[in-house]
């Protein structure tokens, strides 16, 4: 009797065991099928993400036109004399010491006169505007080569408090339209902060 229920339960067992066994190989191939179909979504998602991050690096270098109309600067005539200021009136400086591709006004001497970030233009006016990269890696923009500053002791649009003063060791000048520094006021006195400090 023993025997005979070996190749019996053989026998009965191997239907159920092959249909369980075919369940097991459809789930076995179904879901590499379905990671496959997982991976395409992730792909395909990745993939329709992927002109987001291609589109901000285009935005945010200097050279690029949005970023470059991003901020402007205007003109404004003050004591006689057509000069660069910030778009809300600010009168905009060079610093002596400075070259075309370096500023010479770190720390304290740039929080009296704080650099204008760049890229900007200005309508109207005829004249190179660029950027420099700073030591601290941000970006100021330069007009005729003179890297630009507004200065803190200026309270108000209009004021060239700054012009002509010898400050944290180089002369500053209001920037004229034609990039030229402007001739420092007779009364300017030498080594004046303007009412600022820390020089």
């Amino acid at each position: 009797m023993t025997p005979g229920k070996i190749p019996g339960r053989g026998g009965s067992g191997s239907a159920p065991r092959s249909s369980s066994g075919r369940a097991r190989l459809r789930i076995l191939l179904a879901l590499p099928a379905a990671a496959a179909a997982a991976a395409a979504l992730v792909a395909c998602s990745s993939a329709g993400a992927s002109p987001s991050p291609a589109s901000s690096p285009a935005s945010s270098p200097a050279s690029s036109p949005a970023a470059a109309a991003a901020s402007t600067v205007k003109t404004a005539t003050i004591a006689g004399v057509t000069v660069l200021t910030t778009n809300t009136g600010f009168t905009l400086y060079s610093f002596a010491p400075d070259t075309p591709t370096t500023s010479k006004c770190n720390g304290t001497c740039a929080q009296n006169w704080p650099p204008l970030k760049g890229p900007v233009t200005a309508a109207g006016v005829t004249g190179t505007f660029g950027t420099i990269k700073r030591s601290d890696g941000s970006v100021q923009a330069t007009f005729g080569g003179h890297p630009l500053y507004t200065f803190a002791g200026d309270t108000a649009p209009g004021q060239n408090k700054g012009n002509g003063l010898n400050a944290a060791g180089g002369l500053w000048h209001e920037i004229t339209t034609s990039g030229t520094a402007a001739p420092a006021p007779a009364g300017a006195a030498s080594g004046s902060s303007g009412g600022v400090s820390g020089y």
